[in-house]
């Protein structure tokens, strides 16, 4: 039987993966290393890395399936099949100023460019859009943006530092995606997996 190979985001949404695929039957087998970037077991193999890139392997079919952040697939533009909405890692993707910013939105910094360019067309704005890969909210705080758009889970982080979401343009969590190919492929695999999740996730 060929191993299925599942796409995983490391950092703390991989430890909430691996625990719900191991609620739906899958073993794996996860290294005490921390700079392991394989896992193997007897049927799974775990590719750990950035969520950014799990659109890519999964769509490439390096991966059969894998688990990414809504606002991870949405900013990648990549048409993947996205059978379930896991319920997990809940975070919203905000349109953020200075409490009390009245002054017209010239210039946004986020992570997200594309989400953020879709959103301001919508908006009817045409504010430059800038890409940082860091702290996007110290854009705001020097002045190097009117605004930014980011992703909220608590809030804390704008509240020490005089920030206020002005709008929330739509709230994210993890999704399983799976690469059409390998859906037909591993059918047998994949297909009672899907439905396994799918009752996970609203339970």
């Amino acid at each position: 039987m060929h191993k299925l190979i599942l796409a995983l985001p490391k950092g703390r949404v991989l430890k909430e993966s691996v625990t719900l695929l191991e609620k739906a039957g899958l073993s794996l087998a996860l290294s005490e290393d921390d700079r392991a970037l394989t896992h193997d077991s007897a049927d799974v193999r775990i590719l750990v890395m950035r969520n950014a890139d799990v659109p890519t392997y999964v769509e490439l079919g390096v991966a059969d399936a894998g688990i990414v952040g809504k606002d991870v697939l949405l900013e990648s533009g990549k048409t993947i099949y996205e059978p379930v909405d896991l319920n997990i890692s809940h975070c919203r993707m905000s349109f953020i100023r200075q409490v009390g910013a009245k002054l017209e939105v010239r210039r946004v910094a986020s992570k997200f460019p594309k989400v953020t360019q879709d959103y301001l067309r919508k908006m009817g704005s045409s504010a430059e859009v800038i890409k940082l890969s860091g702290n996007v909210e110290l854009a705001c705080l020097t002045g190097l943006a009117d605004a930014v758009v980011d992703i909220v889970q608590t809030g804390s982080t704008l509240k020490a530092n005089q920030l206020e979401e002005v709008e929330v343009i739509f709230h994210s969590s993890a999704r399983f995606v799976v690469n059409r190919a390998a859906l037909k492929l591993k059918a047998e695999r994949l297909r009672p997996l899907i439905e396994t999740l799918r009752i996970l996730a609203n339970t």
